[in-house]
């Protein structure tokens, strides 16, 4: 007689199908049954491991790309798992479905079935582990956010303001140890012990459950595999504890359509990995994901090399969010600040600059070509800061962000490209921040030379003869000469982007004329071409 799996509902385009199988308990499930089942659509076969949910329940999981008949086959070394087979028919996508993220056109973003995607992140590492009061308070404050994409752990988060314990762990809990702060990454000395040899199911359940929550509000959830701030021992496991982990995270997880892979926050911290760890995890998490997400790996000071063939994008942590467009040239991927210093009023120097400096950083990564994420950190009395534990935003650049947004989802379509037209400048970096040189692009026309100039410190992004954004920083201009490309006429609009507000100054400007407003400083131009 043919075993089947029983799925979970009827199967559609670009959302997660799950079956399940009954198979043994007895022993160590984790470690000694090996599940895999094949799917096939028509020629094409899709392989993903399965996993163990406890209470004898194995589970695979799909993310169908293609609509029609579907079929599998299991292959297990436990003969209660092993030759199960059925078929399915996937349907068409339902609202809100556009399948995985992906790189497009080498440094932007679109979803699998086309949809553009604006990555505009936010940071809230460990929300997920708060309990329900607070993770429910984050949700409906995501809702209500303009970020498409929240930085979390799949670990617990050991730091200052964050000590309290979760609810459950990723393992068997043996022995307790302390929660105190104790100023170091590696706290509690060694006290906490776990069965790093099994996993706890509800653990990753309910780490689905949030992921699945994201999803349904347009969130990608950013997923930080790995991190230093430890006081359980999870960044310390032996290198097959480390594996049987990712085997097991990207088994359960890899078929949810909003999972970004990123492999490490800081992984320069965790001294007890090496390089060739790093290469191996890359490839296991790319190896054992057949959906094809993205993959980073983020930095504390020095850069991993986002030359690696399986990284995606270059995920960075710096204050220069101008810089985008060097990285964007030297890795020839998209470039996401992931951590640009937070908004926030702690004692702590990446913790409490103003919002008018977070907003800064949005836009100058933005007219550099870049994406920005971003966090903040205002203390209150429970300790519940966004950048940690989510609940609630209070500060003033959100609003500013949402702001941004909308400009981004009314401009062109491919996304923001540095722009090097005629008779402009650039600022390039060379060697550090403290070496600022002026970088000639083109040579200015006769006549030119002087007004040209007036433009070197103005970044502009954009796509050519089309659209150009040009933000102005700190600076206070009370003039602009227009730049665009001769023989070309465009509409002019002045951009407060602290203040939120649009002011079209001409209708109709060409190369050359002068623009006159009020100066104050986080100004912005956009020109739209009108004729052609």
């Amino acid at each position: 007689m043919t075993k089947s799996a029983s799925a979970t509902g009827a199967a559609s385009l670009w959302a997660t199908y799950e079956l399940s199988l009954e198979g043994p308990s007895s022993g160590n499930p984790f470690q000694e049954v090996q599940l895999r089942a094949i799917f096939r659509h028509g020629e094409r076969e899709v392989r993903v491991n399965g996993f163990y949910d406890g209470d004898g329940q194995y589970k695979f999981r799909l993310l169908p790309d293609a609509a029609g008949t579907w079929t599998y086959e299991t292959l297990s070394n436990a003969p209660a798992l092993d030759g199960a087979s059925g078929s399915f028919e996937v349907g068409a996508a339902e609202p809100g479905h556009h399948g995985p993220v992906r790189v497009s056109n080498r440094h932007h973003f679109r979803h699998a079935d086309g949809t553009r995607y604006i990555n505009i992140g936010t940071t809230a590492y460990v929300w997920n582990l708060q309990g329900d009061a607070v993770e429910e308070q984050t949700l409906a404050t995501l809702a209500e956010a303009p970020f498409t994409k929240i930085r979390m752990c799949v670990f617990p988060k050991h730091y200052r303001y964050n000590q309290n314990e979760p609810d459950r762990y990723p393992f068997p809990l043996i022995k307790k140890g302390t929660s105190t702060w104790d100023g170091s990454f590696n706290g509690g000395n060694g006290a906490w012990e776990f069965d790093f040899e099994r996993f706890e199911p509800d653990y990753f359940r309910h780490l689905e459950k949030r992921i699945n929550q994201l999803a349904e509000i347009g969130v990608e959830a950013d997923l930080i595999i790995f991190h230093p701030y430890d006081r359980w021992g999870f960044s310390r496991m032996s290198p097959t504890q480390d594996d049987a982990y990712l085997r097991y995270l990207t088994a359960r997880l890899a078929a949810l359509p909003n999972v970004w892979w990123s492999m490490a926050n800081e992984y320069d911290l965790m001294q007890s990995k090496k390089p060739a760890d790093w290469d191996r995890f890359i490839h296991i998490v790319s190896d054992n994901d057949p959906f094809d997400h993205l993959l980073s790996v983020h930095n504390c000071f020095a850069f991993y090399d986002h030359n690696h063939p399986r990284i995606t994008h270059s995920s960075i942590q710096r204050s220069a969010a101008s810089n985008s467009s060097l990285w964007r040239e030297k890795y020839g991927k998209p470039v996401s600040i992931d951590e640009c210093c937070y908004e926030g009023d702690i004692s702590e120097l990446w913790g409490n600059i103003t919002p008018q400096k977070m907003v800064r950083r949005f836009w100058d990564g933005t007219v550099n070509g870049g994406y920005v994420t971003h966090g903040e950190t205002y203390y209150n009395e429970s300790e519940t800061l966004w950048w940690a534990k989510g609940g609630k935003l209070v500060g003033e650049s959100v609003a500013r962000i949402a702001f941004l947004r909308r400009i981004l989802e009314e401009g062109p379509d491919e996304g923001l490209d540095p722009v090097k037209s005629t008779g402009a400048y650039r600022i390039a970096m060379a060697g550090g921040l403290d070496n600022v040189v002026l970088q000639q692009l083109f040579s200015p026309p006769p006549g030119e030379e002087g007004w040209s100039r007036v433009q070197a410190w103005w970044a502009t992004a954009g796509q050519p003869h089309r659209y150009y954004l040009t933000y102005m920083g700190e600076n206070q201009p009370h003039e602009m000469t227009v730049a665009v490309p001769p023989d070309e006429h465009y509409s002019a609009t002045l951009i407060d982007t602290w203040n939120m507000t649009e002011t079209r100054l001409s209708d109709s400007v060409k190369r050359g004329e002068v623009l006159y407003f009020e100066p104050k400083p986080y100004l912005a131009m956009l020109f739209r071409r009108i004729d052609g």
